[in-house]
């Protein structure tokens, strides 16, 4: 292994860039803290002073242009992902990017462009593929004791958890969507991913705007404006048909009037099935004849796999990633077109174009 210290900065200075990414960065021994950039050079500073960080910017061009860095993180909203990353690339710089990969997927497609004319690596922050319980269970269905899978369902339902009402994230041309671009790219990626990203045939659903005038449904810590934009989906079901005869169900909401919040996953196939519940990991089978539920025990005190050492192994050894960006590319065109569906009240088909790239096609 590569020992050598890769030079990194941050783009986006807000909590998430701080409690997930620079909180782990900056225990990494093969990572040095660069820079920091971010709009609100206050935010910018204040962080910099809190973990030491000497450069401090308030543009990305600047910082990318100033600075001889390995990797950064983009963790900024969402309409800025494919601009910031297709610079970063284009000056030699890996990536690891917040999910979801970008607003769309003609952009997202974009981002491939970058990394293939630049050979660098994008990784998306899909942190639910590295806890515990998501490595055990890749591992476990892909050594085939699921059997044949023919069902998935997958959601995260809140009951009180808008994040921010009248902020970037409730305005679409920020975000690029409601609910279903912000929760959906989470536990939706997860099922595809245990799956094995199998290729879908079409997709149906709806989405809904109830809590739009709402000033009582935010998530706990974020503020909300009560003048600001509120034009996206606060909750989004569908269905997917897959071409393998399979289908996934899935239901996403930001606030709904539920008992408690769930966020789970569950896989059905010939031979067994698991869940994944609020954290809790089951399998269900058979064994003697007799159906059983199995609640394996992962030492928490073990990572099986941490993301940002992984993205840095991988930047210095060439590994392939466990969240690479075509897998981003992958949910978009999934979300663009459910979101067609849900405006026309109809199914839409995939088709592949002539880069093997999923597109609409047309509905029933």
């Amino acid at each position: 292994m590569n020992n050598r210290k890769l030079r990194y900065g941050l783009i986006g200075a807000g909590s998430n860039a701080e409690r997930k990414h620079l909180n782990n960065y900056m225990n990494l021994p093969n990572i040095e803290l660069v820079s920091i950039c971010d709009v609100n050079i206050e935010n910018a500073n204040r962080l910099a002073d809190k973990y030491k960080i000497e450069k401090v910017y308030s543009n990305y061009k600047d910082m990318l242009n100033a600075e001889d860095l390995d990797l950064v993180s983009v963790c900024t909203p969402n309409y800025l992902h494919a601009e910031i990353s297709i610079y970063a690339l284009l000056k030699g710089v890996n990536v690891h990017c917040e999910k979801p990969l970008a607003i769309n997927a003609i952009e997202a497609k974009r981002i491939v462009e970058a990394k293939n004319k630049s050979g660098k690596m994008v990784m998306l922050g899909l942190n639910n593929r590295f806890t515990n319980e998501a490595v055990y269970l890749k591992k476990y269905i892909d050594a085939g004791y699921l059997g044949e899978i023919y069902q998935a369902k997958a959601g995260w339902i809140r009951r009180s958890g808008i994040p921010g009402r009248g902020t970037w994230f409730t305005n679409k041309e920020y975000a690029g969507g409601g609910v279903m671009i912000d929760l959906g790219v989470h536990y939706l990626d997860l099922a595809m991913y245990l799956m094995g990203m199998p290729e879908p045939s079409y997709v149906t659903g709806a989405t809904y705007n109830n809590f739009d005038q709402t000033t009582t449904r935010n998530r706990n810590g974020y503020k909300g404006n009560p003048n600001g934009i509120f034009n996206v989906e606060d909750s989004a079901m569908g269905f997917i048909g897959l071409k393998n005869g399979a289908t996934v169900n899935f239901e996403f909401s930001w606030a709904s009037n539920i008992e408690k919040d769930k966020q789970y996953v569950e896989i059905l196939g010939t031979k067994g099935g698991v869940s994944l519940i609020n954290g809790e990991l089951k399998i269900h089978s058979e064994l003697l004849d007799t159906c059983v539920d199995i609640s394996p025990i992962l030492n928490p005190n073990i990572k099986l796999m941490n993301e940002f050492e992984h993205f840095t192994n991988s930047i210095l050894s060439g590994d392939p990633l466990m969240a690479p960006v075509e897998h981003g590319v992958y949910m978009m065109n999934i979300i663009d077109q459910f979101y067609q569906a849900a405006s026309i009240n109809e199914p839409v088909f995939f088709e592949k174009d002539k880069n093997n790239i999923l597109r609409l096609s047309s509905s029933f």
